[in-house]
């Protein structure tokens, strides 16, 4: 599909769906629609644009192959990225509190838009933008900046060391830290050996609402 190949070059540039629309003069609901689906025979004209915008050839968008075809004047040292494994809305904390509590649907024309995703996961997968450093940890492997995009997986299992969001019950929004289990007992540890906050018990009536399977770094 179309739609499929388009998203799997947004990955590899790091692009979101209203950056490609900036970039390409085609408007992001048209993009929406080709990732999706919805769209699956687009416009010529809107296809040459995308074309021309991601660096590839129209002819590779339509009809595929093993690689992209690099569009003339283009770097030769990209490489092909992971295979997309579809999109995924990217939406607000506060958005994602109320989802943990199945109170709200979430509303199309509220979702800040849709982000490929390279890693299996489930129809319920949504797409967060991390606030703060208390999950930034200079020193270890699994570190978050502020502004990064985490992907969270509410139908994947989780366990002691899994990183989650979870919905505290004095709080609208939700919050992302390392799972630590104890016991019968569970708590919520910042990553961040330098944060304040010390790790506290997670509350009977909390929710845990995902597990955190992927992120994308913003440079």
């Amino acid at each position: 599909m179309i739609g499929n190949r388009v998203a799997l070059r947004m990955q590899e540039l790091g692009w979101s769906e209203g950056e490609l629309g900036r970039r390409s003069g085609v408007p992001q609901p048209t993009i929406h629609r080709i990732l999706t689906g919805v769209s699956a025979s687009p416009r010529q004209a809107n296809v040459e644009k995308l074309a021309k915008a991601l660096g590839i050839t129209s002819e590779w968008l339509w009809k595929g192959g093993d690689a992209p075809s690099i569009a003339i004047g283009e770097a030769s040292n990209i490489e092909l990225g992971p295979r997309v494994r579809g999109v995924v809305p990217l939406i607000s904390w506060v958005q994602a509190g109320a989802w943990c509590e199945m109170q709200d649907d979430l509303e199309l024309q509220s979702i800040e838009t849709w982000l490929p995703c390279a890693v299996s996961h489930s129809s319920s997968t949504f797409a967060l933008r991390i606030r703060g450093l208390s999950m930034f940890n200079p020193h270890e492997r699994r570190s978050f900046r502020d502004g990064d995009i985490i992907f969270v997986d509410p139908a994947k299992g989780y366990e002691n060391g899994s990183l989650v969001i979870a919905k505290l019950p004095d709080s609208k929004e939700a919050t992302f830290k390392q799972l630590v289990v104890e016991g019968q007992r569970q708590f919520l540890k910042p990553l961040n050996p330098a944060w304040p906050d010390p790790i506290i018990e997670l509350p009977e009536d909390a929710v845990i609402c995902g597990v955190v399977i992927s992120k994308v770094e913003i440079f």
